[in-house]
């Protein structure tokens, strides 16, 4: 999650320098839950998708970065942050393949439907530890008016039958994502271990197909580092090399 733009905001690159971006306040960037959540993306050409909460665009330019012939929308409710997501489009000359917008997803919508969505939502539940002073920090990291169940309830709504939902998550919310998910389509959980399979996951993609019905996968998923703290080889080709991410 990204924090409120300031006046300087320094370029940072991602997929191994194909992507320039812009920091937010203090220098905040973008960490690699966008980057894997865009990976995670099933889109084929002529497909739209839409970026619920992005932020200032890390997962819906990687995602167009990857895959150069479909479009992308993306919305968020702090508008600092569109604008600096707008200004990153033009950056790379991308305007004619990825949009922004200011947008509460609690207020009425005139989006359209579309066949991919994906979510990086706030992590802590309404109310949960110690939010910062800081709004746009705070909103970012915390639930403020739409909790979990609205953000799902949005998503659903608006992707397409057949389409998927994708959401990355914090691994100890996985139960409530996956209840909440399954009542609209099958259910595929992806999690992401920080160094070894089965221990001390931290994050978790989980996938579902709009009108699909089966029970839900827990995959194996993906180990992140290796021993020694580098990327393995699997995140290296994702992180670096825009590989897809198959769930």
């Amino acid at each position: 999650m990204l924090a409120f733009m300031n006046t300087q905001n320094k370029t940072y690159q991602l997929l191994g320098g194909r992507l320039d971006m812009l920091s937010a306040d203090r220098g905040y960037r973008a960490a690699i839950d966008p980057v894997l959540l865009a990976a995670s993306i099933p889109a084929k050409k002529g497909q739209s998708v839409l970026d619920v909460g992005c932020g200032t665009g890390a997962a819906a330019l990687c995602l167009v970065t990857r895959l150069q012939e479909i479009q992308v929308t993306g919305i968020d409710i702090k508008e600092p942050l569109i604008k600096l997501a707008n200004k990153i489009v033009a950056l790379n000359g991308l305007a004619n393949r990825a949009k922004f917008f200011a947008h509460d997803l609690l207020m009425y919508s005139k989006l359209l439907t579309f066949d991919h969505i994906m979510a990086n939502p706030p992590h802590h539940k309404k109310g949960s530890g110690n939010p910062s002073p800081d709004f746009f920090k705070a909103a970012a990291n915390v639930e403020g008016k739409a909790v979990l169940e609205d953000w799902v309830s949005f998503c659903f709504e608006k992707v397409v039958k057949g389409g998927t939902v994708t959401f990355v998550h914090r691994y100890d919310r996985m139960n409530e994502l996956i209840n909440l998910m399954q009542r609209e389509g099958a259910v595929n959980v992806f999690p992401l271990w920080p160094k070894t399979q089965g221990t001390g996951a931290k994050r978790v993609l989980v996938q579902a197909i709009k009108g699909t019905l089966c029970k839900t996968k827990i995959q194996n998923g993906m180990v992140l580092h290796t021993c020694k703290g580098d990327y393995t080889s699997a995140a290296h080709a994702i992180l670096r090399d825009v590989k897809e991410l198959k769930i």
